[in-house]
């Protein structure tokens, strides 16, 4: 598999494009469970594909790429990425799991994007294990499967390449108490060191219609949830820290304007910003961007401090 750092791309393959659409790629037709319970029970279908379905399950929406670095994490043993396709392969074929790509005016994508489907929520069930997939899941926007897949990258840039790593959270849920509403961020990481420890959630921000009000009333729920943060809020022992996922630089220029314009800016915290190119790099210790006003010029500026906590 090719390492992050080696990747040349100068557009992050999670960025939304115009006219961009998502295309079944799975199997069409009738599966039993007979058919499945047969396979089982002859060895074609595994404790390894019970974990491919449970991790597909935990994150929603997944490439295979991001797959193989899951299992590779939890020690599960997978020869390789063509090893693991065939796998997912013979889950597809099930009806165990299904399968997208996203098309648009400059083509097709260079991935595939897997998710549950009726015959793996089953299967899960049956082992006892949670799953609250439900068929109107998959009839979800490109913009909302990418900004899994973005927030999905993230997590595990900090799980593969920070130290102090602890535990990851898909989708942390936040209570926006004044608003009387529950949110959920699109990713969350635990970092440890020395006993003490710091939660980072994340926000993805993708350029999809109308985004700049759609950020603006996250960025809203967000404010009303650290204005009134107390220990234990949302099960936080701290406030936790808030890092905007970009898709590229510009963006992040863009994004810190609607905050600004509708001023929304978050008094407890610094605001952090990154992009999903930035995500591939090496160590993450000077992937974060923050927006500094000049005293002088009265202008902002963008700094990348350096932080010994997100080193390799």
């Amino acid at each position: 598999m090719v390492e992050d750092n080696e990747i040349k791309a100068k557009v992050s393959p999670f960025a939304v494009r115009e006219n961009e659409i998502k295309k079944f790629d799975g199997k069409d037709g009738y599966v039993s469970m007979n058919q499945i319970v047969h396979k089982i029970n002859v060895g074609h279908i595994t404790d390894i594909h019970f974990a491919i379905i449970e991790i597909v399950n935990e994150f929603e929406f997944i490439t295979s790429r991001q797959l193989f670095q899951v299992l590779e994490q939890k020690g599960i043993e997978i020869a390789s990425q063509e090893k693991l396709n065939d796998r997912l392969e013979q889950l597809i074929k099930t009806k165990i799991l299904t399968r997208y790509f996203f098309t648009s005016d400059s083509g097709d994508c260079t991935y595939r994007v897997y998710c549950m489907e009726k015959m793996g929520k089953y299967l899960l069930t049956s082992r006892e294990i949670e799953c609250k997939w439900q068929p109107s899941d998959n009839i979800k926007p490109v913009s909302m499967i990418k900004k899994r897949l973005a927030g999905n990258q993230t997590i595990l840039a900090y799980l593969r390449k920070v130290k102090a790593y602890d535990k990851y959270t898909v989708k942390p849920v936040l209570n926006a108490k004044m608003l009387g509403k529950v949110f959920k961020a699109n990713g969350g990481i635990k970092l440890t060191k020395n006993g003490k420890s710091i939660d980072f959630i994340f926000e993805v921000i993708r350029r999809e219609e109308n985004w700049e009000s759609k950020f603006a009333d996250r960025m809203r729920m967000y404010k009303d949830f650290y204005e009134n943060f107390v220990p234990m809020d949302s099960g936080f022992e701290r406030i936790p820290q808030l890092i905007f996922i970009c898709e590229d630089e510009k963006h992040m220029a863009e994004s810190f304007k609607v905050i600004v314009t509708n001023k929304l800016e978050l008094d407890k915290i610094k605001m952090y910003f990154s992009t999903d190119l930035r995500q591939n790099n090496e160590t993450l210790e000077q992937t974060l961007a923050e927006f500094v006003l000049d005293p002088e010029t009265k202008k902002y500026k963008v700094e990348e401090p350096k932080i010994k906590l997100l080193e390799i």
